[in-house]
Order: C-alpha cells, then sequence, then structure tokens
C-alpha cells in the first residue's frame, strides 16, 4: 500500500479448455505484464488453470495432476515483485474435489480457499463434481511440494497491512455472502474468482450487486471472470474485470475480446478504514459476526509509484452521472423543497421575504421557493423578492435581478440603503472613503435588518440565501447575511448551487428568464459591497479574495466527508486539477482554507435551521461539530510543509 492506496489489478486470461500448459503460460505472461505497475494484489478467474468448462474432465487424474504441476510450474516462474497472486484450480482434498482459489505469493503457497456455494442451476451443475466448502473439516493439505499449507473458509492474507478475504463466483449471489463475514473479521478488500456466463440483462445487474455488496462491506472488491476460449456448447463467456471501491465502480474492462486483458485501480483504504471507524453501526456489526480467522502474511509491494492509477473528480459535489443528470438535480431541488415546504406548514407561514441580489445563490433560493409555493398551492405574490442596491450594486446583476422576479411572477420591491448606511456611518464616526470591513459589514447588516423587518410587516419569514461553501469558509457577516429564519441552502456548495441555476435554465420554458439565469451564471461572485469600477463592471471578486470555489469545494468535500489530512487532500488536488492549478496555487488556497475553516467556526456553531442535501454538511446540530476555539496549529503546519 502506498500513501493509503492498494493496487489491485483484475484479469481475464484468454482459456484454452483443459490445457493446462496453455493457461499456465497465459497467466505468466499476464503476471509479468502486470508487475510492472507494482500491484498490491492480482486476482485471475476461476479455475483459471484448468477453465471452467471442463465437465466431466474434472474427475480424470489426468488433469488434476496437470493443475498441480501448472501451480508449482506458476510458483517457480511467477515474478518475485508480485506480492499477492490469486487463481483458480481444483483441489483434492480428504477424498473430494473442491473448487478453490489459491493465493500465492513470490514462490509459496499461502493457503487455499475452497468455493462456499456451489450452484445446482445452471447448464454444468457443479455439485456433479465438487464440494461446498462447508462439508469439509480439512484445515491444512500437501500440495505442489508444499506441506501444510492452510486450506478452508476462514483465511484472510494480508500485504501492506491490508487484509484481503477471498470468495468465488456464487458466493456472491447467496442472502448472505462469504464477504459480509470477512469484512466483519477485518478484510478490507475482497477478491472474487469468477466464471460468470453472459445472458441478456446480467451485467448490468452483476455490475450494481458488486457495487453494492462493496458500499454494505466498507471495502474494496476485485472481480475476475473467466472469458474468451471457455466452452460454448452451451454458454458464452465474456471476461468481466470490474474493480469497487465503497460502492462506486473505479474500473471496468471492456467485455467479449479474445486475448488476455486486465484492469487496475488504487482502492483508497484510508477512506474506507475512515468509514469504517466513523459508523459505528459497522463495529457494532464487526463485533457480533467478526468470527475466527487466520490471517496470513504475504510479501509487500516493492519500489515508488509515480501515477495513481484512480480518476479523482474535481467537483465531487457536481452529479458526475450525465445520463441522470436531469433526475439527480430533480432530486437535489426537491430535498431542499420539502424542507420548506414543512417549514411553511409547522409555522403557518404564507410569506417568504429573500434578498435577490442577482447572484447564484439569491437565485436558486428564489427558484426553490417558487417551487415550493407552487407545491403547496400558494400565490406566488407571497414572495417578496428584495433588490437593495448600495455602493457596489451593479446595472448588470440589479437587471437580472428584476428580470427574475417579474419572470417568476412573486412581489418585488426595492429599498436602496446607501443613505441609511451613510447615516449610520455618521452616527458611528466611520469615514465613508475607508473601505474596510466596517464599510462592508455595514452594507449587509443593513440589509438584513430590511429583510427581517419586511418580514415582520407581511407576517412572513426570511428564507436565507447562503450556501455551504460560504459557511465553510466564514465569506459571510455575522448576524447580517449570515442569519435567516430557514436558510435553504445551507447544504448546498457553491459548484452545485451554479450547476442547479445552469438546470433551472435549461428547463425554464421563458426565453427571457432562462437568458437572464446564464448570464447570472456568468457573472463574476462578488458581495457587490465596494464600488464598480467607471465602466460599472465589479471590482470585488469574491474567488480572487478567498481563492476559487472549485478548490475549496473540493478541500470541504475531504475534510467532512473523509477526514483526510492536508497532505492527502494536497495530493489528490494535484491528481484531480492537473493542468489547472500549479503546486503552489493549490498550496496556498488549500492553506486560506484549513486557516479560515477554522477560525469561522463560531459562525457556524449558531446557523438557523436548513436542509441537508448530501453527504457533507455543516449543520452544529448534527453532521459537523467543532469547538469554535479549535486550534488550526497542526493543520496549518503541515500546509506550510507542502
Amino acid at each position: 500500500m502506498h500513501n493509503g492506496f492498494f493496487r489491485a489489478v483484475t484479469c481475464s486470461p484468454r482459456v484454452h479448455v483443459a490445457d493446462v500448459g496453455a493457461n499456465v503460460g497465459e497467466i505468466l505472461s499476464m503476471m509479468t505484464d502486470t508487475a510492472r505497475l507494482q500491484p498490491d494484489l492480482v486476482v485471475f478467474p476461476e479455475l483459471s488453470l484448468t477453465a471452467y468448462t471442463c465437465a466431466d474432465l474434472f474427475h480424470n487424474s489426468t488433469l488434476l495432476a496437470a493443475a498441480e504441476a501448472g501451480l508449482r510450474k506458476l510458483l517457480d516462474e511467477m515474478p518475485v515483485t508480485l506480492p499477492l497472486c490469486i487463481v483458480g484450480m481444483p483441489v483434492k482434498a480428504g477424498g473430494a474435489l473442491y473448487n478453490c482459489a489459491v493465493a500465492i505469493s513470490r514462490g509459496r503457497i499461502l493457503g487455499i480457499v475452497p468455493k462456499t456455494f456451489i450452484p445446482n442451476y445452471n447448464e454444468f451443475y457443479e455439485r456433479r463434481w465438487f464440494a461446498p466448502a462447508y462439508d469439509s473439516s480439512i484445515d491444512e493439505i500437501d500440495i505442489a511440494g508444499q506441506c501444510g499449507v492452510p486450506f478452508g473458509t476462514s483465511l484472510l492474507f494480508e500485504t501492506g497491512g491490508v487484509k484481503t478475504g477471498v470468495e468465488i463466483c456464487e458466493d456472491l449471489w447467496v442472502p448472505v455472502p462469504p464477504s459480509c463475514n470477512l469484512a466483519m473479521a477485518g478484510a478490507e478488500i475482497i477478491a472474487n474468482l469468477s466464471a460468470s456466463d453472459e445472458v441478456v440483462g446480467k451485467y448490468g445487474y452483476l455490475r450494481s450487486l458488486i457495487a453494492q455488496q462493496s458500499a454494505r462491506c466498507v471495502c474494496g472488491y476485485v472481480y475476475a471472470s473467466a472469458g474468451y476460449g471457455e466452452s460454448s456448447t452451451d454458454l458464452c463467456f465474456d471476461g468481466k474485470t470490474i474493480i469497487c471501491d465503497n460502492g462506486r465502480t473505479l474500473e471496468a474492462g471492456r467485455r467479449f475480446e479474445r486475448g488476455n486483458k486486465f484492469v487496475a485501480a488504487d482502492i483508497d483504504v484510508e477512506a474506507l478504514r475512515r468509514d469504517r471507524m466513523h459508523l459505528t453501526t459497522y463495529s457494532d456489526c464487526s463485533t457480533r459476526h467478526a468470527g475466527s480467522y487466520k490471517v496470513i502474511k504475504a510479501s509487500e509491494a516493492g519500489g515508488h509509484r509515480e501515477k495513481l492509477l484512480r480518476t479523482v473528480d474535481p467537483m465531487p459535489f457536481v452529479p458526475a452521472d450525465k445520463d441522470h443528470l436531469a433526475e439527480r438535480c430533480e432530486e437535489i431541488i426537491h430535498i431542499q423543497m420539502s424542507g420548506l415546504c414543512r417549514r411553511l406548514d409547522a409555522t403557518r407561514c404564507r410569506s417568504l421575504v429573500i434578498g435577490i441580489s442577482g447572484g447564484l445563490d439569491s437565485t436558486l433560493a428564489l427558484l426553490v421557493a417558487v417551487r415550493a409555493f407552487d407545491s403547496l398551492e400558494l400565490d406566488r405574490k407571497g414572495i417578496t423578492g428584495i433588490t437593495m442596491p448600495g455602493f457596489g450594486t451593479t446595472g448588470r446583476t440589479r437587471n437580472n435581478a428584476h428580470t427574475l422576479m417579474q419572470e417568476l411572477g412573486i412581489s418585488i420591491r426595492e429599498i436602496p440603503i446607501a443613505a441609511a448606511v451613510n447615516q449610520h456611518f455618521s452616527d458611528i464616526g466611520h469615514d465613508p472613503s475607508a473601505h474596510d470591513v466596517t464599510y462592508e459589514n455595514s452594507q449587509a447588516r443593513e440589509r438584513t435588518q430590511i429583510l427581517m423587518d419586511v418580514a415582520n410587516q407581511t407576517g412572513g419569514m426570511v428564507l436565507g440565501t447562503g450556501d455551504l461553501s460560504e459557511l465553510a469558509l466564514g465569506w459571510a457577516t455575522y448576524n447580517g447575511d449570515h442569519m435567516s429564519m430557514y436558510g435553504i441552502n445551507a447544504g448546498v456548495p457553491k459548484t452545485l448551487v451554479r450547476h442547479l441555476v445552469e438546470y433551472f435554465a435549461r428547463e425554464s420554458a421563458s426565453e427571457r428568464e432562462r437568458k437572464a439565469l446564464l448570464d447570472i451564471i456568468g457573472t463574476p461572485i462578488s458581495p457587490e459591497l465596494i464600488p464598480a469600477d467607471d465602466h460599472g463592471n465589479i471590482t470585488q471578486k469574491t474567488e480572487d479574495l478567498v481563492g476559487p470555489y472549485e478548490l475549496h469545494d473540493f478541500f470541504l468535500y475531504y475534510t467532512l466527508r473523509y477526514g483526510f489530512s492536508p497532505r492527502r487532500i494536497f495530493m489528490l488536488a494535484e491528481k484531480a486539477f492537473e493542468g489547472r492549478f500549479a503546486h503552489d496555487v493549490i498550496k496556498k488556497w488549500i492553506t486560506t482554507f484549513f486557516r479560515r475553516f477554522f477560525t469561522q467556526q463560531f459562525k457556524r456553531s449558531c446557523l438557523p435551521d436548513g436542509p441537508k442535501v448530501g453527504s457533507v454538511t455543516l449543520s452544529p446540530r448534527g453532521d459537523w461539530r467543532m469547538p469554535s476555539d479549535a486550534s488550526a496549529t497542526l493543520w496549518l503546519r503541515e500546509c506550510d510543509s507542502l
């Protein structure tokens, strides 16, 4: 394991039915090919030494002797750099024949795992030849010149501090797969040696099954299935090669190819361990169902890996499944809408007040509010959108705000704040030419005061517009835009806000509304608290001040979702943003992120209610509890060392 990643390779060699020598040759060739990747684990299909479709030949002494000789040849000639390989073969033990996975490492047999559940429903009727593992009481056998080889289903193989458990084909399909108990006993990787024939619709179901099992067991799952060359008398074998990691498919190889093929991926064991620790029900289950397992240590992979064999999504909050994009966006919007509907019902409130700036956050809040009013069959005029132009308001944002409100048919008010804020400056003795924090925050608090007072006038409540990214960075004025009666966007990060507004634009039936939304998306993110330039353009750009939201959302996700260190997040960011952000740029903004994240916790400790949308949120009542005076020293010191 390197940097918390476990490199797995799953292989599907060309098959030669009953020709053990040819199969061993294919396996050795693939071992040599995969060794250059410096893997921790290489998995081959079920009965890969003989082929799966040998039928009654499995009870022929010639084939069985050849299989044992083939195993001996593998031990003698396998690359010494491979720490753990698992191959499939028939094994005689105690007068019965078992369908087995054989774990080997640098010339020695570590252990043999027989198949637990033997199917009797397919064309090959495996029970005709093989006994199920639970029929055996044997725990050691002599094979291929090696004595006392551990034998049984209670074996785990450890390399680089990571334990691997093994199940075979049908074992995955039963109600309680062996991998469940293996995971409870500490297996972080499950290897499945399979010979799964292909029929219409099976592949999609199998991929879902593997991904789901990796999620249920919080593990990496490495699946290798037999391919071209298996007998086509009654079935077709397509050579499935799949690697999953906690519910996510990392790699899935091409099927129906005639040559040797493999796929490789780096499984994030550090993330798996964090989830197992964080999910207390996992440890509760493990305590009750772990059982007794023998751990057998293999060698470790050597050398330095320069390239990470894993895709790192630069925008982890944004739906990645483009095929179901609309469905995913609707789900997110419905979560927000449902939360707001419930709050309106509970308070018997029929009036909302929203500050509309012409920016992304207030736009999303307004669009969701309109959806909620339509769902509750309330008059949209019960939503009061207020523009509050100040010293930095530009014509672009003001016009977009008014266009959007007009198209949505809500009540519109405009209340300029410049005079009131200037009076306030006079009252407190502040020089209006000093564009400092007092200058900015006075405007934000004046706007909040207006919203609260209008809500009192209309018997309504103020709908907050601040998003998750702003909460993480503390980019909000305390008791200004930081405060509302319901924070509809509190669980939505900035990168997702932009995505959802774009979705609304695509779905809009109004061309005028669509154009306004697209222009809002294209407008630089700004609180517009500093005067515009001589041409009326925005001068105060948030991302120039605190950094790109793409980076901050990335840092936020891996900090909250997995509790990773700055060093590991930085390493992932370099992979995700390769070619876009340089080393020094990422270092600068990750330092900013952790500094602000710690110092601004006091604002998050008194947040208004708001709906949780994804797996990451900062509500002080549930998902994130942190002392407001916690020190960032350890994190900033690590940032400095990057």
